[in-house]
């Protein structure tokens, strides 16, 4: 006897309705989980969790589905309602200030930006601070980080310009090859149309976001909010006078940090340090 399908429950978040659309869409076109999979290249069982609402659908499942189906971007629109669900209220605020945003800084002290972590770097960056959480949740995470970085690769995408402190790139996140793609990965981007990368060598000492890490987004009314990140939570600051404070630190980092072309240089040789 073959196993009733789960009741679905699509009114309780963005996540179940995906899910929801997900399997109308898959039986009204005749089409079991197998067939599916085929098509959008994703496994079965993996389909099957995202239809139940158990993970966080991937980046571009979506566009996949809509293709499949012909359903003129529904899924599309559904997916940027959930992925804001996977962080907690305080950021989301964050989140849709950086989607509007046109220009992003960033100073990272510790890691290296969300917005340009690889895969493989963001989930062990999950592992390692969330050791007892379940695969799922990691996956779940993994795949929040990689839909924010969708914004820039869109046809408006923002001008984006990092300062990394030297900690960034020393700091092991994952295994050796986790790292040397990392590194590889950010290279190409250290001076091009759409930004800049810059670091900060240990040799500058202390300064005023020492310790901290501060991005700021530049939004089509040329006004300015900042966010203030710790270890676990975020602080959105608008007050004009204190974002003001802020960009002079940071454009102070910018002018002491290293050149685009030195950059590069200094990254290839942390890069060439890593252990076979």
């Amino acid at each position: 006897m073959a196993q009733r399908p789960r009741e679905l429950t699509p009114f309780v978040s963005a996540r179940h309705l995906f899910g929801a659309e997900l399997r109308r869409h898959r039986e009204g076109a005749g089409l079991s989980l197998e067939r599916l999979a085929a098509i959008v290249k994703y496994s079965r069982s993996h389909l099957s969790r995202v239809e139940i609402a158990e993970v966080m659908p991937p980046p571009d499942l979506a566009e996949l589905l809509d293709a499949a189906f012909g359903t003129d971007g529904i899924f599309g629109k559904v997916y940027e309602l959930a992925k804001r669900e996977v962080h907690p209220d305080r950021y989301r605020r964050h989140m849709e200030l950086e989607a509007r945003a046109r220009v992003i800084e960033e100073y990272a002290g510790q890691v290296i930006p969300g917005l340009v972590q690889t895969e493989d770097y963001a989930r062990a960056l999950f592992r390692g601070g969330n050791p007892g959480a379940s695969d799922e949740k990691i996956e779940e995470l993994v795949n929040a980080r990689l839909s924010r970085q969708e914004l820039l690769r869109g046809k408006s995408s923002p001008y984006l310009s990092l300062v990394l402190d030297e900690a960034s790139l020393r700091r092991q996140i994952g295994d050796n090859e986790v790292m040397r793609a990392q590194l590889t990965a950010l290279i190409p981007m250290v001076d091009t149309p759409a930004g800049v990368v810059q670091v900060l060598p240990f040799s500058h000492g202390a300064h005023a976001l020492t310790g901290g890490s501060m991005r700021f987004l530049t939004l089509a009314d040329r006004s300015v909010v900042a966010w203030d990140e710790s270890i676990d939570s975020g602080i959105l600051l608008e007050d004009p006078e204190v974002v003001t404070a802020y960009q002079r630190a940071y454009d102070l980092l910018k002018a002491y940090a290293l050149s685009p072309s030195r950059t590069a240089a200094f990254i290839t040789s942390v890069l060439e340090a890593l252990p076979s």
